[in-house]
């Protein structure tokens, strides 16, 4: 994995999305912070970015922070609307930046009190839990919303379904971040540069 992960980062990727998944908040199970960390020993100048897809993701902040984790996202369907805040100070006291993920059906107003306080807000365009599911179209509107309540020092970023041929798309809504798991992971090795740089939209 260390390999595949420095492949594409040659390449002009400019982080790496780990996704977590406890097999409660959704219906998978996925890595947990060893793999983070063996990551990070592989690749100590890498950003990982670690998305949890859990149902108390408080109880990994401290795991992940030594893990070596540089950013670490939370779902606001999983937290009170008072606790947010909390658990954002909480992970910024480990030294890593905060971000905050919605789900597709989630309406974007349980979000809106929250955006000032995220570095990046994760706006997932599948219903999480398996990768390869097809992009949510809709989802872009939520994006658009989501873009004009943040501040510009403020990232956007958008998970599931994403490949060149509707990345453009995604970037136009606002996402300044594009995670792609399948679409570039599942093609041969030859073909990943140009698929970075579709993703990008800036011909490197």
């Amino acid at each position: 994995m260390g390999d595949e992960c420095r492949g594409v980062l040659d390449m002009g990727a400019d982080l790496l999305h780990l996704d977590v998944m406890d097999g409660h908040f959704v219906p998978n199970l996925t890595m947990g912070p060893a793999l983070c960390a063996s990551l990070r020993a592989a690749l100590p100048d890498a950003y990982l970015d670690v998305h949890l897809m859990v149902n108390d993701p408080a109880k990994f902040v401290v795991p992940f922070a030594r893990a070596g984790a540089n950013c670490f996202t939370f779902h606001v369907e999983v937290m009170p609307s008072e606790g947010v805040g909390a658990l954002a100070e909480q992970i910024r006291g480990t030294g890593m930046e905060v971000g905050l993920a919605i789900n597709p059906p989630t309406p974007v107003d349980r979000i809106r009190p929250h955006l000032s306080m995220p570095d990046m807000v994760l706006v997932m365009s599948v219903n999480p839990g398996f990768s390869g599911q097809s992009f949510i179209a809709e989802t872009l509107d939520k994006t658009r919303a989501i873009r004009a309540g943040l501040r510009p020092d403020q990232r956007l970023q958008m998970d599931g379904g994403i490949s060149p041929s509707n990345a453009a798309a995604v970037r136009a809504a606002g996402c300044d971040v594009l995670v792609s798991a399948s679409a570039l992971f599942g093609q041969p090795v030859e073909k990943r540069r140009d698929i970075i740089r579709g993703l990008a939209g800036d011909g490197r």
